[in-house]
């Protein structure tokens, strides 16, 4: 066993034992007690955007704890919750809480559910390596995806690109809900909006197409130690976004984890250099499992310092980690 296999099965092991404890009152004669937090099997549903992050949450546990099968599918948002509402899946992996009608739902099926806040996400802006416009403000990103921006050469003057092209991952996927909860708060988006099949096909269109902006979960193209990530990373340009008015060059700044975390106001003005990144957003799981079984325990298991070191290496920012301001002095 490597050092790094016995750090992580301790750890998880750890995280685990309270999951395992409450399960300890479901015994081998308790009805319907065919799984435990580390075994047996259960449907779980993933945010697509999410697909490489919970992919390796999922080998991980599935090195740990062999006897644990995770039957997983990865679908838009509104298709994932859909099905945790219909009873199809048992866990939910998603960017935001129950809303109020899928509240009602659950309270008729008299079902209570948890959720579990596991980490930070950020949107990063994806641009075709040819644009030389990729200092964007967030008013410009509203602009552009509700279509009065339409044309690159409106964004910087310089000539070359024409009508844009928005791309998203999918229809009614969660990037598209976020774009217009928070960036054009609620304003239609352009006609000029299509749905690429996956966030793969999504990289490549913007890849073969100068004219295209998309957008997609920074964990497509923020593991450096991932051949698929870098490969996806290497084909697109990512933008630099702020929300501050009128900005410098400095201002502008990518999803990087010290930009996902969430700033004090005094750290803002203490350090200028700092901002929180406009797009962000949170992850959670969501359980309707009526007792501690394997949802319960997979839960745990990334919400544990397990699952949470792997949010951190991969670019994500884990829910259970603080930004950690270092200052050098100037020469």
């Amino acid at each position: 066993m490597t050092k790094r296999t016995q750090f992580l099965t301790t750890s998880a092991a750890a995280v685990l034992a309270t999951a395992m404890a409450v399960a300890s009152c479901n015994g081998p004669g308790t009805p319907g007690a065919q799984d435990t937090p580390t075994s047996g099997t259960v449907a779980v549903g993933v945010d697509e955007t999410f697909a490489p992050i919970l992919q390796a949450e999922i080998d991980t546990f599935g090195k740990l704890y062999p006897n644990a099968h995770l039957k997983t599918s990865f679908q838009p948002e509104e298709k994932v919750m859909v099905d945790l509402v219909n009873d199809k899946i048992k866990l939910a992996v998603v960017s935001r809480e129950l809303n109020a009608e899928e509240k009602a739902d659950f309270e008729k099926q008299k079902i209570t559910t948890r959720t579990t806040h596991i980490g930070i996400d950020g949107l990063a802006i994806v641009l075709n390596r040819a644009n030389p416009d990729s200092l964007l403000t967030v008013a410009q990103l509203a602009d552009i995806f509700t279509g009065k921006t339409a044309n690159w050469s409106q964004i910087s003057g310089k000539k070359g690109l024409a009508a844009i092209n928005v791309v998203f991952d999918a229809n009614r996927s969660s990037t598209a809900r976020f774009v217009r909860d928070s960036v054009t708060r609620g304003a239609a988006l352009t006609p000029r909006v299509f749905a690429a099949t996956s966030n793969p096909t999504l990289l490549d269109y913007v890849a073969t197409h100068p004219n295209a902006i998309g957008v997609v979960g920074v964990n497509w193209i923020s593991d450096r130690d991932d051949p698929a990530a870098m490969k996806f990373a290497n084909k697109v340009r990512v933008a630099s976004i702020t929300a501050r008015p009128n900005p410098t060059p400095n201002d502008y700044i990518q999803p990087y984890q010290v930009y996902l975390a969430e700033k004090t106001p005094q750290q803002l003005a203490e350090h200028r250099e700092l901002q929180n990144y406009p797009l962000r957003r949170n992850l959670y799981i969501i359980s309707r499992e009526a007792r501690a079984g394997l949802g319960t325990g997979f839960a745990s298991f990334v919400a544990g310092k397990s699952g949470q070191l792997i949010f951190q290496k991969s670019g994500l920012l884990p829910a259970q980690m603080q930004a950690r301001i270092v200052t050098t002095p100037k020469l």
